[in-house]
């Protein structure tokens, strides 16, 4: 297959191109448009591989859209491109209704226009691969919670959440009713509702995920767990929301990168598959792992744990995700490789190891200062 995978210079999108180089024999189109946070030197590895090319092409310039399809031909588009940072869209929406929104009706567009092109084969074996994100749902109740609110959650599956051991507590589902909390989020939701629509209208072949909380290598560092180990190897303070009780499913980014090329490869066109790490934490928990791991690693005479400072929490921050993945892993025999414990480890392991990307990549623009505070 040749593979169109826009937003492939930025986190996710370069987990899952590297991948599909290193892994397969698929050739992979990068589309990207470079903004602040698309870097391509998280493709160094496979940049000179002769199955790579990179186009640099924004999602909501039609014609040359136009142009990289005709030219590339691609079997799949696997679409990633977006702007992702909650604080970010709570400073200035607008971007994001721009990218997610527009961005995505551009391209399905041009793919819809492209796909009926094909020849009978190719257009039955074409698929467009939209990614997207667990806080379109909004957020579940919490274990410190007495009630569930006023939303129903369709069939909660029962386990053991990250309060009381036994405790049932619903999860997120294929099926669970789209609430948005943040522009970010609502503008994601928006996306998600356009390509199932070309679907239903036009018969375009589309597949969705949506994954919950992603860490790993090559991170923008105004995420939480690059910029906590960053501020705390120049002993700046960790500003922890709130109480630090906020709980997020948390997904090693190269488990999400065979979630999605599975999913893009064996998935059924027209479902929705959910992808999460099975790992439910609270943020001051997460907080407290990375300050455990570089004690160890990069030992000081005062623990790590005394940089962190409680701050304003987020205006409408959702107070718990959790994904119940069971459906990829019974479709289609996907499951994380990764644990909590295992993955954070090779994080800050490998931002120790690189933290001149990381001063590169701030590039002046971003200091790690705190963004969305002005609501």
């Amino acid at each position: 297959m040749k593979l169109l995978v826009t937003g492939g210079a930025g986190f996710i999108g370069s987990a899952v191109i590297r991948h599909i180089i290193s892994n397969t024999q698929d050739e992979v189109v990068n589309l990207d448009k470079l903004t602040y946070a698309g870097n391509l030197e998280s493709l160094t590895e496979v940049s000179s591989n002769e199955r790579y090319a990179f186009e640099q092409v924004d999602i909501c310039n039609r014609a040359e859209l136009d142009r990289v399809l005709a030219q590339h031909q691609p079997d799949a588009i696997m679409h990633l491109a977006a702007e992702s940072h909650v604080d970010r869209s709570i400073d200035g929406p607008a971007d994001f209704i721009e990218t997610n929104i527009v961005g995505t009706y551009t391209l399905l567009e041009a793919t819809r226009q492209y796909w009926q092109t094909m020849s009978a084969d190719r257009c039955e074996n074409f698929r467009f691969h939209h990614i997207s994100t667990d806080e379109v749902y909004g957020d579940l109740p919490h274990p410190n919670d007495n009630s569930e609110g006023e939303r129903n959650f369709p069939s909660p599956r029962v386990g053991e959440g990250p309060g009381e051991r036994g405790q049932s507590l619903p999860l997120f589902t294929e099926q669970t009713p789209y609430a948005p909390s943040s522009p970010y989020s609502a503008s994601k939701a928006s996306s998600d509702h356009l390509v199932r629509a070309w679907q239903r209208t036009y018969g375009l072949p589309v597949l969705v995920t949506n994954c919950s909380n992603n860490y790993g290598p090559y991170h923008f560092p105004e995420k939480l767990i690059p910029l906590v180990i960053l501020n705390a190897l120049e002993g700046k303070p960790l500003p922890v929301y709130g109480k630090g009780d906020q709980i997020r499913d948390w997904l090693f980014v190269e488990d999400h990168a065979r979630a999605l090329y599975k999913v893009v490869k064996e998935g059924t066109p027209g479902e929705t598959y959910n992808i999460g790490g099975h790992n439910e934490k609270q943020n001051i928990e997460v907080v407290h792992t990375i300050c455990d791991i570089l004690q160890e690693l990069r030992p000081q005479e005062r623990s790590y744990r005394n940089l962190i400072t409680n701050v304003k929490d987020r205006p409408g921050h959702d107070m718990r995700y959790a994904i119940d993945a069971s459906k990829i892993q019974k479709e289609l025999g996907w499951a994380p490789e990764e644990t909590f414990e295992t993955g954070i480890r090779k994080t800050v392991q490998w931002y120790l190891n690189n933290l001149d990307w990381c001063q590169r990549v701030q590039d002046g623009s971003y200091q790690r200062e705190r963004l969305g505070a002005g609501a």
